[in-house]
């Protein structure tokens, strides 16, 4: 069975994804692309759905591991009775290929090692022809299987036993083994080896510059925001700029449950605050990047724009279940594909225009092209903003008024007027700006809850939701205005849990979908940016420092904390959640007195 999820670390290559359990096992592996179909699965499920494990032969064998400084080299280090090794797990980053090298070092005395591998491709599905080539010699294992194929070297592997081969290679004091999977086009010439020295040291240098480049030394949390940095640049393909909402599918949010989704796609939202967070830290060439991707992926008529695409733009997003895997821990169904690209939810209007204002107050050009979308879906939007939609949470069942999406219609429209007044661009500036008082006074009236002294998630029914912290972010309302202090105290109240609070009340909410969710990350860093911007900083850095600790040992947040197990839930990493972590750590920061850098 598949180890929990907050045992396993990150590998990228910035195109593809691979995780690392602490048992030297990694056990999902996605080539050439996040989206890709799984080369080694057994995260959902077990052994037999696809591992290669390296670890020593001592079953009392200790281990620690950490990330090589500011890389996704992952350092796990191995104390035996007999020795010390470390294994080095890392994808190059570059376009010679799309590679994972493990790398043993002995450090002292001598370690056995054992490897063991068990290809399945194709989510499982697909039990590839393993053969040794004469072309490749004996320390070579290729595997092939439709268009995939994989070469193994440095194996040394043994003949299959039960469709699973494994070797063991005593490493002294001094001893370096690569090995070194390499995959590609099954039609195409063998890939040629990587120099592993070479790509070692090239890989680590692209890291550390690009952390360089960002602004994080001031933070309370200075390592934690620097890591969920790291992990949104993973998170940014290398070669679209499209930004994946996490690396996995399926993960669950309750084990056992059925709330299990694919996240190794592009939602507009989840890419538009992740630019935000980047921008506020310095990174202004991923803005660029992204928006490049933007302008493609939604390009067209504005009324078939979508909130959410595939990494180069895709628009078909199918959602099917793959009976070949059996879940996380026995969390059915396993989805690839996710239906809610098909949603209409308003608020991604808001949160793209917002993220281009905000990319062009970062000093990013103008661009003519940028500004022609955003007007088209201003234009688009105009018709239709009073209509209901499935919201930020992506309601599976009826189309409902919900009071975030209709602020963040009112941000849309607030931002085109904000670009014509302070850049010059041409718009109906008089029509937005109606259209944006006209919109603040049906929020005013119809989601906001005088009685309980707060706003409410829709405007047919009462309770909160955990979005309506954002309003004060997008300047639709004062933190210190009344009707914002009332709907941060229901928050706390209303949708507390062992002391973190839920995205909404499932049993209110009537979200379509059977089950029961745990505390949301991204909601509570919201909470903690609420409170400090309310003058609460001891409850602010309280929370901050619970959160922290949710991420696992290399510094990776899921999706969902359950408290009362300690366990982590739903896809890893998640963007949100690490966008939620440096913008919960800008708050405290200001409150404290200081401003992010790049601010």
């Amino acid at each position: 069975m598949a180890e929990p999820i907050s045992d396993y670390a990150l590998l990228s290559d910035r195109r593809g994804a691979a995780l690392v359990s602490r048992r030297g096992s990694i056990d999902w592996l996605c080539l050439p692309r996040y989206d890709s179909p799984s080369l080694l699965a057994k995260v959902l499920g077990d052994d037999s759905h696809g591992h290669w494990t390296l670890a020593p032969t001592d079953p009392a064998a200790r281990t620690s591991r950490r990330y090589s400084g500011d890389s996704f080299t992952l350092l796990t280090r191995w104390e035996t009775a007999d020795g010390v090794v470390e294994v080095s797990d890392f994808m190059p980053l570059g376009d010679a290929g799309h590679h994972v090298v493990r790398r043993i070092r002995g450090l002292s005395g001598t370690v056995r090692m054992r490897q063991e591998v068990r290809f399945r491709f194709d989510y499982a599905g697909a039990v590839p022809w393993v053969r040794q080539s004469p072309e490749l010699g004996d320390d070579a294992l290729l595997a092939t299987a439709g268009p995939d194929m994989v070469v193994l070297r440095g194996s040394h592997l043994d003949a299959a036993d039960d469709r699973s081969h494994a070797a063991e290679v005593d490493v002294a004091a001094g001893d370096v083994v690569d090995l070194v999977l390499t995959h590609q086009a099954s039609h195409l010439p063998m890939t040629p080896p990587i120099d592993v020295d070479a790509a070692e040291r090239e890989t680590a240098e692209e890291w550390h510059a690009w952390a360089e480049s960002v602004h994080h030394d001031h933070q309370p949390w200075s390592a934690e925001v620097r890591r969920s940095l790291l992990v949104l640049r993973a998170l940014t393909h290398a070669d679209t700029g499209g930004i994946v909402a996490a690396a996995t599918t399926s993960l669950p949010e309750q084990l056992g449950g059925v709330r299990n989704w694919d996240y190794r796609y592009v939602w507009l939202r989840d890419a538009a605050l992740t630019i935000d967070a980047l921008l506020t830290h310095g990174a202004v060439e991923a803005a660029e990047e992204w928006r490049d991707w933007l302008v493609r992926a939604i390009a067209g008529d504005p009324e078939a724009m979508q909130i959410m695409y595939g990494i180069a733009g895709e628009r078909r997003l199918p959602e099917y279940e793959i009976t070949s895997l059996p879940g996380h821990r026995g969390s059915a169904p396993v989805r690839v594909g996710n239906g809610a690209y098909l949603q209409r939810q308003w608020d991604v209007y808001g949160e793209v225009s917002c993220a281009l204002h905000r990319a062009r107050e970062s000093g990013l050009r103008v661009d003519a092209v940028a500004w022609q979308m955003q007007r088209a879906m201003l234009t688009y939007l105009a018709e239709h903003w009073d209509e209901p939609d499935c919201g930020l949470w992506e309601i599976r069942g009826e189309p409902r008024m919900f009071t975030h999406s209709r602020v963040m219609v009112w941000a849309a429209f607030d931002r085109g007027v904000r670009a014509c007044e302070q850049f010059g661009l041409e718009g109906p500036v008089e029509r937005w700006a109606e259209l944006r008082d006209r919109i603040r006074a049906d929020v005013w009236e119809h989601g906001y809850d005088a009685e309980a002294r707060s706003f409410r998630q829709s405007y047919d029914r009462p309770g909160v939701d955990a979005a309506l912290l954002m309003l004060p972010l997008v300047d639709f309302v004062a933190w210190d205005d009344p009707a914002m202090v009332g709907t941060i105290e229901a928050v706390e109240r209303d949708l507390a849990r062992d002391g973190l609070i839920l995205r909404y009340d499932v049993g209110v909410a009537d979200d379509g979908v059977a089950g029961e969710e745990s505390p949301f990350l991204i909601c509570n860093f919201w909470l903690v940016e609420a409170l400090a911007s309310t003058g609460r900083l001891e409850r602010a850095t309280e929370l901050m420092e619970r959160l922290v600790a949710t991420a696992n040992d290399v510094g990776l947040l899921s999706e969902e904390f359950e408290p009362s197990t300690g366990e982590q839930l739903g896809n890893l990493p998640q963007a949100f959640s690490h966008i939620g972590l440096v913008r919960a750590a800008d708050a405290i920061a200001r409150a404290r007195g200081g401003q992010p850098d790049g601010a």
